[in-house]
């Protein structure tokens, strides 16, 4: 029997079940510190995968519409951090500071790659430029993301990040991901062919970091500080988040003439955060910081995008048919 779209993916309830075991089990001592290394190792070993996975040939082959990529990138980068700060007022009495720290980090990321490609696909919008918007804006949130970190969350959450992480981004993130571009020559036909393994690395790796992150926030007393308030004013305003974006894109491309097929893409590719990037950036940007807060806003908006975004497409594929 299909599973019905309102109950959360398989990979989703890893993740919760991975919660669940972090907050009865939490990593401590010894076990933390090697739970760290392996995490990290996977992280570099994500990154040089996905390096190697990206075809240099469609980049160049979609580059040349270069109105709507820059539509999605302005959604991805500059509206959703406008909104997150706009939204200060409304969302501070619902959520604990931390929260509201995570809530603006997923502002700052990167749009995702298979899933807003694999929707594109589904609404028949422009499938080429869907894969290159993805691809460029994971890339550029490699650079991006750290940058508007320190730009936005670090004014507004009294310096609990630096700038120094942009450091730690180029040496576990984009120094892996330029080895596996360089590679590619030699192994990118294997990784084409062998993509239950990338799929294995890239999940395993984020419920390593959200093992690490929540066992350490748990250690911390999370739990015992987060009021149950905070957990449905969080799912309130990544609801509220997602919505607005989603309408700017779907009005705004509408306004400025793009096709339905170009709007399509704008829509997915524009309104979605990746939770592949988000976690391992967040590992590094907010090293010894209440990491678990700050990745539970990205952890449910990652599934509220995932259950709108299908229904969406869905609707989208039947006026197509019209």
């Amino acid at each position: 029997m299909k599973r019905p779209r309102f109950l959360p993916d398989n990979f989703m309830l890893m993740m919760l079940a991975t919660l669940v075991v972090a907050t009865v089990l939490p990593g401590s001592g010894t076990t933390a510190g090697i739970f760290n290394g392996v995490t990290n190792a996977a992280i570099c070993l994500l990154f040089f995968l996905h390096g190697a996975k990206l075809p240099r040939q469609a980049v160049v082959a979609g580059a040349t519409h270069w109105r709507l990529h820059l539509v999605i990138l302005a959604c991805t980068f500059v509206l959703l951090p406008l909104l997150g700060l706009a939204l200060k007022p409304l969302v501070s009495p619902l959520v604990t500071p931390d929260l509201y720290l995570g809530i603006l980090f997923v502002c700052v990321l990167p749009s995702t790659v298979q899933s807003s490609i694999a929707f594109t696909s589904v609404a028949r919008g422009n499938l080429p430029a869907a894969v290159v918007a993805a691809s460029a804006s994971n890339l550029l949130g490699i650079f991006l993301t750290p940058v508007l970190v320190g730009l936005v969350v670090v004014a507004h959450s009294g310096g609990l990040a630096s700038f120094d992480a942009i450091r730690n981004i180029a040496l576990q993130l984009l120094l892996p991901f330029i080895a596996g571009q360089v590679c590619r020559r030699w192994i990118g036909g294997w990784v084409d062919s062998h993509k239950p393994m990338l799929k294995f690395v890239d999940q395993g790796s984020i419920l390593l970091v959200v093992y690490t992150a929540f066992s350490e926030a748990v250690n911390q007393g999370l739990w015992q500080q987060l009021p149950s308030h905070s957990l449905l004013g969080l799912l309130l305003i990544d609801a509220l988040l997602l919505g607005l974006i989603m309408l700017i894109a779907t009005y705004g491309s509408r306004w400025l003439g793009f096709s339905k097929e170009d709007e399509i893409t704008i829509v997915f590719c524009g309104s979605k955060k990746s939770l592949a990037s988000g976690i391992p950036m967040a590992k590094i940007l907010f090293a010894g910081h209440a990491l678990g807060a700050v990745v539970l806003p990205l952890m449910l908006f990652h599934q509220l995008q995932l259950m709108v975004c299908a229904v969406l497409a869905q609707r989208y594929a039947r006026r197509a048919q019209i």
